[in-house]
């Protein structure tokens, strides 16, 4: 294979390049390609500009003149794999590691061991590295982990990062390969920082026969981008970088720089960046690759300062660079990497770090101070939330001087416990929002961090703009035809015709629709008597179409207790509810376990009451803090009293839309995964869509042709929701991205499509009074839908978003909205059943409301 292909720049395009960037120019990839190659004098001239914007970086974070390392140690949890890196010597194969006399894992007395010595010398970062998920390449990886009680590495890995925490203090950085976003959720309260090297995005270094990715699932560059930006969705500070002179050519290297750019800029969760230069070991498949030399190494390390800007952490590991010091720093690393005075680097064996007093000495020598940090940046140390867990944060401040976020000085690592909070907070805030929100409206459009929490809004809107416009419609009078005759038959082409349908032809839609609704389900218009509570709405997800979650230091913010959760289950039961909906933010406080409290408060308080509760997006939160699967959370919270869940967070179930409207929820894949294996553990759910924003119609066919799909293998779906978007105070509509929510056409062709496409799986179809007003739900009854949801009872997350039309509704107000339509009402429970005499007559005595707390307003 070629190193690197041998035709140089001509000198105008070189200096052409170097101008911009000396200027300040944004460079493209093209002429970044070209400074890759700079040598002599214009490499000189290169590393000057990147010097430049390396000290402004510096003096803009308040460290002028520091260049930082991270005093650790190398914990090679496994040396098993499951890829076939052909430049590795880390990853090994079972029968040499019992050779050799090693376990295929380090024990825990092995792991401890490491840290409690490495605690001794003063290091402040347990490095955990380890292959990418060995037992799914090796059966005797699997075996140990069933023999040892973990359901997969990852479980190790936790539990081993906990215990080092415990026992040692010092701090974990996970590096275990590729993760998915649920992986995240399950390791980001045991570690500060996690990393894996991008190394490239070179796709056929990967996919083509003889390239050093070959035969290497995780090494293909579309899925470690994916980590990249899980990673910037989920808040971990995170470590990546480029290994150059692998096989890539210039431009290739180029990419990997820019797309690195846009994550970072794109979720600010690129904590760091390595440029790494290849070394041939012996015994790999590129043992005769030439290394690459240190003169393309500080090219790259310029170029990368270039391109990512002075803000960019940028590394490069000392034990790699011959000595070179003075070339390395004058290319505008601001960075050592860690560096362990008692491991060995594993992943480069045959290159011992350099003694700390000798790279300080060194470092001093090019003019700048040497100062330890930990392994998670101070930038990160300083937001806080939602970037450190509140697990690990007591750790991190006991090492952090508490002005620079950097290592203090003199502190010693030391053993501190690392646990779930016992139980919800308690209760603080404004507890009474679920009324005063009708009387005193909230206290202002936005939460105090709009412009960090929801990440960068410029690259959202390019984001927004790359999605496709919505097609031209197709023949509207034909697909008419087929969904009066059998809406089953519909295709995608003419069901998109459809929803585009307007004037007459939607008045006719809606017709059909409402002829199918008839035949499925009949006439009644059905509700239910239930209360909504929403236990906290401190939440740091980042979800912008979402304006009822706050910081906790908001003026809005809000935590109730479990007296005060169960209070109002039992002042629901008493005015004739069947049910409590409750759901909530992801509070950084709130334990895995609190859903299973929330539970069993209720049905301790009030054994009757049905728990609609949690949506999959909580289901994942608690099953991340727990360290359960999705699977065995569920059957706790069963177990606990949870009935059924609600299908919210659904949004569109389109990740294309989906990382638009929300910068860290559960991917469309994982809402899939909750709400299959809650049916599959007879746990029924709802299903929602939320339209009206930055999404088109083939979105929704999309969304629709999907929950059909669960819905044809579990049968566990009660009904369908329909969820116009509020725009008013969301915000992604007040960074001017969002439209102001679905038209009244939109909000008809949706119900009635959303008939016709889910018949005859789905036969419940909801419309939304909270969202959409009495008059118009009557409308949408008319359009197909045969429910009108709840009475509430209380309301804050439309009435928060802007919604108008109030927090309650009364059985007699709910049954006039069916009127209104022409139809009978009749009250039903969570899963459509009769609701038992004593709640029906309990509900009409009250009218299914509570007027002391919700007073109705004129």
């Amino acid at each position: 294979m070629d190193h690197m292909p041998s035709t140089p720049p001509t000198e105008s395009s070189m200096r052409r390049a170097l101008r911009r960037a000396r200027d300040g120019v944004a460079v493209d990839r093209t002429e970044a390609a070209v400074l890759l190659q700079a040598r002599g004098e214009d490499l000189a001239q290169l590393c000057a500009v990147a010097a430049r914007l390396r000290d402004q970086g510096l003096a803009a974070a308040g460290r002028p003149g520091v260049i930082t390392y991270s005093k650790k140690v190398f914990v090679p949890l496994t040396r098993l794999c499951r890829d076939r890196c052909h430049y590795c010597t880390f990853a090994t194969v079972p029968g040499k590691l019992r050779r050799d006399g090693h376990g295929l894992y380090l024990s825990p007395d092995e792991v401890l061991e490491i840290a409690r010595q490495g605690a001794a010398l003063g290091c402040k970062e347990a490095l955990f590295t380890l292959g990418d998920r060995p037992e799914d390449r090796w059966p005797e990886a699997r075996e140990w982990l069933d023999a040892h009680g973990y359901d997969d590495t990852l479980a190790y890995l936790r539990a081993m990062a906990v215990r080092v925490l415990e026992e040692t203090g010092l701090l974990p950085h996970l590096n275990p390969g590729v993760l998915g976003w649920t992986d995240l959720q399950r390791l980001k309260p045991v570690a500060p920082s996690m990393g894996m090297m991008l190394e490239t995005t070179a796709t056929r270094l990967w996919s083509e026969p003889g390239g050093p990715h070959h035969g290497s699932p995780d090494k293909e560059p579309a899925v470690r981008l994916r980590v990249l930006e899980d990673a910037g969705r989920s808040a971990v500070p995170f470590t990546t970088g480029v290994l150059i002179g692998i096989g890539e050519d210039y431009a290739e290297r180029a990419d990997a720089f820019f797309a690195i750019r846009s994550v970072a800029r794109r979720y600010q969760g690129v904590q760091e960046v390595i440029v790494q230069n290849f070394r041939a070991k012996p015994d790999t498949a590129m043992r005769a690759m030439p290394d690459a030399e240190l003169e393309e190494l500080a090219a790259a390390i310029a170029v990368a300062r270039v391109v990512l800007g002075p803000g960019a952490r940028i590394q490069a590991p000392p034990n790699l660079v011959d000595a070179e010091y003075r070339l390395i720093i004058g290319a505008g690393i601001d960075d050592w990497g860690g560096v362990s005075p008692l491991t060995p680097d594993h992943v480069n064996p045959e290159r011992p770090w350099p003694q700390i007093e000798e790279l300080a000495r060194r470092t001093a020598a090019e003019g700048f101070e040497l100062r330890e940090r930990l392994t998670v940046y101070p930038e990160y140390l300083q937001r806080g939330e939602p970037w450190l867990d509140p697990r690990v944060r007591p750790h991190v401040e006991a090492l952090a001087d508490p002005v620079t976020g950097l290592a203090a000085a003199g502190a010693l690592p030391a053993g501190r416990p690392w646990q779930e909070p016992e139980q919800l907070p308690a209760a603080t805030g404004r507890t009474d929002l679920h009324r005063t929100i009708d009387t005193e409206g909230r206290t202002g459009d936005r939460r105090g961090d709009f412009e960090e929490v929801y990440g960068d809004w410029t690259a959202l809107r390019e984001q927004v703009a790359a999605i496709p416009p919505a097609r031209l419609p197709g023949d509207v009078r034909a697909a008419l035809a087929v969904a009066a005759d059998d809406p089953t038959r519909l295709t995608d082409d003419q069901a998109l015709a459809l929803f585009a349908a307007e004037g007459e032809a939607l008045d006719a839609l809606c017709a059909v629709a409402d002829a199918v609704r008839r035949d499925a389900v009949g006439e009644t218009v059905t509700y239910c008597v239930t209360r909504n509570i929403n236990f906290t709405n401190v939440c740091y997800t980042g979800c912008r179409f979402c304006a009822f979650a706050q910081r906790r230091t908001d003026a809005d913010a809000y935590t109730l207790s479990l007296d005060q959760v169960a209070d109002r289950a039992e002042q629901a039961w008493q005015v004739g509810a069947t049910e409590v909906c409750m759901q909530g933010g992801i509070h950084p406080d709130l334990p895995g376990t609190a859903y299973f409290d929330i539970a069993r408060a209720v049905k301790e308080r009030v054994p009757g009451m049905h728990v609609h509760a949690f949506s999959p997006m909580e289901v994942v939160n608690g099953a991340a803090r727990t360290g359960l699967s999705i699977r065995d959370w569920l059957t706790a919270a069963q177990q606990a009293g949870l009935d059924t869940i609600p299908g919210t967070a659904a949004e569109i179930l389109d990740d294309e839309v989906r990382w638009v409207l929300t910068k860290g929820k559960l991917p469309a894949a994982t809402w899939v995964e909750v709400v299959s294996t809650a049916h599959e553990l007879g746990i029924r759910s709802s299903a929602t869509m939320m339209y009206g924003h930055v999404d088109t119609p083939a979105h929704w066919l999309g969304h629709l042709r999907l929950l059909a799909g669960i819905q044809q293998r579990t049968g566990g779906f009660t009904e369908f929701v329909t969820l116009p978007f509020i725009h008013t105070n969301a915000p992604v509509y007040l960074a001017g991205i969002a439209r102001p929510g679905p038209t009244h056409r939109d909000n008809r062709a949706v119900v009635a499509m959303a008939r016709l496409l889910l018949h005859p799986h789905i036969p419940n179809i909801q419309t939304s009074w909270v969202k959409l007003g009495a008059a118009g739900a009557a409308e949408m009854l008319r359009s197909g839908a045969n429910d009108l949801g709840g009475t509430l009872m209380e309301e804050t997350i439309s009435r928060m978003a802007g919604s108008a039309y109030g927090s309650y509704k009364s059985v007699r107000d709910l049954e006039a909205i069916a009127a209104a339509a022409g139809r009978p009402a009749r009250q039903r429970t969570t899963t459509y059943g009769e609701v038992p005499p004593e709640r029906r007559a309990a509900a009409l005595a009250s009218d299914g409301h509570l007027p002391q707390l919700l007073p109705v307003l004129d």
